[in-house]
């Protein structure tokens, strides 16, 4: 395993800093297209080649979920609404997502209460095709169980389809109302939905997954990959990947043995980002009970990995995210917590070990109202969207660096 290198930044350090290194006073705060009451921002690049963000608003029982794009001049679009109701999931960490194809089509996912039972929820998407008016909810799960379904990651597919997993809870059924997560196994699954809104393929890629911790996917050379928490029988919950090649998933296979043996879910998923066929992976992990934050990457679509790299082992509390640039750069930002301060933090990467220092986009809330800080890459800016819950009152702020 590779630490982060001090001795390597000191002699590549002027290098380092031309190439990809991140710098303290570049990062700028920029408005938001959000007002108060907002929270669960979540950024993404679409295959449209614009930066889009979407987020919840609530007011009293309502919630809706709202989407804007970037303009020129880091302006946005005016927020447009994806969908509103009374009956929504809304959780700090299960935060809704979006996405787009090349054409512009777009899909997102919320959740909505199956039951009255606390962790009953189905994935719910809509579509909307070419800035048509959004689809009628699609469920892409047809088990029909009062059960958690949700930690969804929906992918853009060639033929105008798209892709979702989603950890599936059918088999954690409780036998009394509000027992918690239940007996069984969670499972990941997923299916195939197009533009009309038919779903197909929908099958099961692991039988026993960690309850709560968020999915992730991208699309490499050779097709989708996913990645998530697993789950053993011994209650070691490393991480998994999946990889559908040439139209078949494979079985799911851990990126690393951490062996962090845990009890219960500590609700802190993977990202993954991947150019072509190089991949990198973040994650937090604790084993022996040591907090750490790591990457690991593969130049093969995720079929083989290297040694990872720890970014940070000074108790971070994890929530990762992580993108790639062209010359297979990573940029990884993660919530840390040192001297009793809770900050979100990023830094560059590369298979060799570290380039530049880690350097704070903003202090933060390091409480679950927080939720899990947001990074894309755009234009050779990195962009960052996180709730700030400071001022007991929910927003959205944002920042960007220009690289």
């Amino acid at each position: 395993m590779k630490y982060i290198s001090l001795i390597g930044c000191i002699i590549f350090f002027i290098s380092c800093r031309e190439e990809a290194g991140l710098i303290q006073n570049k990062v700028k705060r920029f408005e938001s297209p959000t007002d108060e009451n907002s929270s669960l921002p979540f950024l993404k690049v679409g295959e449209d080649d614009k930066l889009y963000l979407s987020w919840i608003k609530e007011v009293e029982d309502r919630s809706t979920l709202y989407f804007s794009s970037l303009k020129k001049e880091h302006d946005w679009s005016d927020a447009e609404v994806i969908a509103t109701g009374t009956n929504w999931f809304v959780n700090w960490a299960d935060y809704p997502s979006l996405n787009i194809d090349s054409q512009g089509n777009k899909i997102s996912h919320y959740l909505i209460k199956s039951s009255s039972e606390t962790y009953s929820y189905d994935v719910n998407l809509t579509i909307s095709k070419n800035s048509h008016p959004w689809s009628s909810r699609i469920i892409p799960h047809n088990d029909q169980t009062p059960t958690e379904h949700g930690f969804a990651t929906l992918l853009p597919m060639p033929n105008q389809t798209f892709t979702a997993v989603w950890l599936d809870g059918r088999n954690t059924h409780a036998p009394k109302p509000n027992d918690g997560h239940g007996q069984g196994a969670m499972t990941l699954r997923t299916a195939n939905i197009n533009l009309q809104g038919v779903i197909t393929e929908e099958i099961e890629l692991d039988s026993s997954v960690c309850d709560c911790c968020q999915t992730s996917g991208a699309m490499t050379s050779s097709g989708p990959v996913f990645v998530y928490r697993d789950r053993t029988k011994d209650e070691y919950r490393d991480i998994s990947i999946v990889r559908k090649v040439k139209g078949q998933w494979t079985a799911p296979r851990t990126i690393f043995n951490d062996q962090w043996k845990i009890a219960g879910c500590p609700v802190n998923g993977p990202r993954i980002a991947a150019h072509r066929n190089q991949v990198a992976i973040a994650w937090f992990s604790a084993p022996k009970d040591i907090p750490q934050v790591k990457i690991i990457f593969s130049k093969d679509d995720g079929a083989n990995f290297e040694d990872p790299i720890v970014i940070d082992d000074r108790n971070p509390l994890g929530r990762v995210d992580v993108v790639m640039d062209e010359k297979g750069t990573a940029f990884v930002s993660w919530l840390s917590f040192n001297d009793n301060r809770s900050q979100i933090k990023a830094i560059a990467v590369n298979r060799s070990g570290t380039i530049g220092n880690p350097i704070v986009i903003s202090k933060t809330n390091g409480s679950r109202s927080s939720g899990f800080p947001q990074m894309e890459l755009f234009e050779n800016e990195l962009y960052f969207a996180w709730t700030n819950t400071l001022k007991n009152q929910k927003k959205i702020d944002l920042a960007r660096i220009k690289l």
